[in-house]
């Protein structure tokens, strides 16, 4: 297993969040790791040369992992596909008067698995954003049959919502490798704790019933994001297969 497809119950879950910690801890295990971004909207165009900017997220899971863009960054690799517009990236590549072509993803990830034993490939918004007219999001990631983890939290709805993404993902033929209960909302206003302390309760008997196979794992959220410790069990690390 090299690509990991990480993904939301909904936009704004902390995707980007999960997938930067998540690199970083596999750094400190010594996984040579990479992250790529399907796909980014709302990306500010460089006054400089009137190009896109490098993804905003990509610069975000730098950041997190502690290390410097890479070359594969430097020339879009770990995204081909940037748009101005913070929309659906159907809408947003429609606007910017460009097709999406699925093929130039799958290349990127490709060319990235040559030189990373592991690609965390985060999603734009949830599992079932268009991201062509014809393709939704998680149907593209069936075709390449990356497995998936799901980002999720203790907001009201978050149980409906998690329910629904597993189904939509097994109902494709996808396998759910984990679900990050991401805990940044925690002090956010939609947020009731004891509604939250029932969703983790929920969910985790949940998975252990009907996902026994699928890794729980909780990401704290600390003053200072860089500071924060997400501890991997053993068993997340042997589920990639790569020694």
């Amino acid at each position: 297993m090299s690509v990991l497809f990480i993904s939301g119950i909904d936009t704004d879950i902390g995707k980007t969040y999960a997938t930067g910690m998540l690199a970083k801890e596999l750094m400190k295990q010594s996984i040579n790791v990479i992250t790529q971004k399907l796909v980014q909207t709302g990306v500010a165009i460089n006054p400089d040369n009137g190009e896109m900017n490098i993804a905003d997220d990509i610069i975000i899971h730098r950041q997190l992992m502690g290390i410097a863009l890479q070359p594969y960054d430097l020339d879009f690799t770990t995204c081909p596909y940037r748009y101005q517009k913070p929309a659906s990236p159907h809408l947003s590549a429609q606007l910017a008067g460009h097709t999406l072509d699925p093929e130039v993803i799958t290349n990127a990830t490709q060319s990235l698995q040559v030189d990373y034993e592991v690609v965390l490939l985060e999603g734009a918004g949830g599992l079932l954003v268009p991201i062509t007219e014809a393709l939704l999001t998680l149907d593209y990631i069936a075709t390449q049959g990356y497995p998936v983890i799901l980002v999720t939290s203790g907001r009201l709805g978050s149980i409906n919502h998690t329910l629904l993404s597993l189904e939509a993902i097994t109902s494709r033929g996808l396998d759910v490798h984990s679900v990050i209960y991401n805990h940044i909302h925690d002090s956010a206003a939609q947020t009731d704790e004891q509604i939250a302390t029932s969703t983790i309760d929920f969910l985790q008997n949940y998975l252990a019933q009907n996902y026994p196979d699928t890794h729980w794992l909780q990401l704290p959220m600390q003053d200072d994001l860089y500071e924060t410790v997400f501890d991997l069990p053993t068993t997340f690390i042997k589920s990639l297969k790569i020694r």
